[in-house]
């Protein structure tokens, strides 16, 4: 028998999948825990659309969602480990977002 498995843990949260550098330093993630984090995301932002989830370590966030607003800014969206809003940000890398 030769098989090969790969699965990387990540972060408090118990996150599987796939775990990557982000821009900042921040992991970027993947699976079903960020799906969920994405799904929370834009439930707190009317229209927008969710693109890139890292695992966070800031306000005492443990996600951080980018999210698209319908105007085409971006803001990052801070959730806790149950997926609850800690803090909406204006994303520092965007220059239309509100500062």
């Amino acid at each position: 028998m030769n098989r090969k498995r790969k699965t990387a843990l990540a972060g408090g949260a118990g996150v599987a999948g796939a775990v990557g550098g982000g821009e900042d330093g921040e992991k970027q993630a993947m699976g079903p825990d960020s799906d969920r984090a994405k799904a929370a995301a834009v439930k707190l932002v009317p229209g927008g659309k969710a693109n890139a989830v890292e695992l966070d370590s800031e306000k005492g966030a443990t996600w951080e969602v980018e999210v698209r607003r319908p105007d085409g800014s971006t803001v990052d969206v801070r959730l806790g480990a149950k997926f609850e809003e800690i803090a909406i940000d204006a994303d520092s890398r965007d220059p239309r977002s509100d500062k």
